[in-house]
């Protein structure tokens, strides 16, 4: 095994056992992402679906496959069959699209709320205020099941400044687990990236979505 499984056997020896690591993906070959999985990942995250579709075809079911780019409406129609989980659902359209999609293939999709912690307003992801609301809402949907709650913080220098976006997201989080919405099953709260999830661990992330700390940085060329 190479410098990618040394890699993921560092991080899954440190963190605590609740926690799941989701690979960030994105660029990565099939190759790279079956030596990730050989060592110990079982999630692996996708930003884009063209890139998804090329590497699930090859890896397959040797892991479980999470979305977590942003979503355009017409792309829902091949990330459905592909994804057991949709972590950035923030739109009712986007929802009724999901649902429509997996009830047409006869499943219930999982998902996470994309949570807009530092309420930017060039970000995606449904504001704080309005995620419970929001979950109420898209709850009468048949074929989708909530699930948990994601978020990106902004991009900051030092990724300590990510901490109160993380707690936020986390009281939001216990929040909407207390409000006790029916067929609501709050399990996973997926924060923190390559060099902020050892903070949103202690903040609470069940979910962790590391890439470059697993396979390096990104060849674009």
């Amino acid at each position: 095994m190479g410098i990618i499984a040394d890699n993921v056997r560092q991080i899954l020896s440190e963190i605590p056992e609740h926690v799941q690591v989701v690979a960030a993906a994105k660029t990565r070959s099939a190759d790279e992402i079956r030596e990730a999985v050989h060592a110990g990942v079982a999630l692996i995250g996708e930003n884009y679906v063209q890139e998804a579709r090329a590497v699930i075809a090859e890896v397959g079911d040797l892991a479980r496959w999470h979305f977590i780019g942003h979503i355009q409406t017409n792309k829902v129609k091949y990330i459905v069959p592909l994804f057991d989980m949709i972590e950035t659902l923030d739109s009712m359209p986007l929802a009724q699209t999901v649902d429509r999609l997996a009830g047409r293939l006869g499943r219930v999709m999982p998902v996470l709320v994309e949570v807009n912690s530092a309420q930017e307003p060039q970000k995606a992801g449904v504001l704080p205020e309005d995620v419970l609301p929001f979950i109420r809402q898209i709850n009468t949907l048949e074929h989708i099941r909530i699930q948990g709650l994601m978020t990106m913080g902004p991009f900051l220098d030092d990724p300590e400044g990510l901490r109160p976006y993380f707690r936020a997201t986390r009281e939001l989080f216990d929040e909407v687990a207390k409000a006790a919405v029916p067929g609501v099953e709050m399990k996973h709260l997926s924060m923190g990236m390559s060099d902020s999830y050892r903070i949103a661990i202690e903040e609470g992330a069940t979910l962790v979505r590391i890439g470059t700390m697993i396979f390096g940085p990104r060849n674009y060329s």
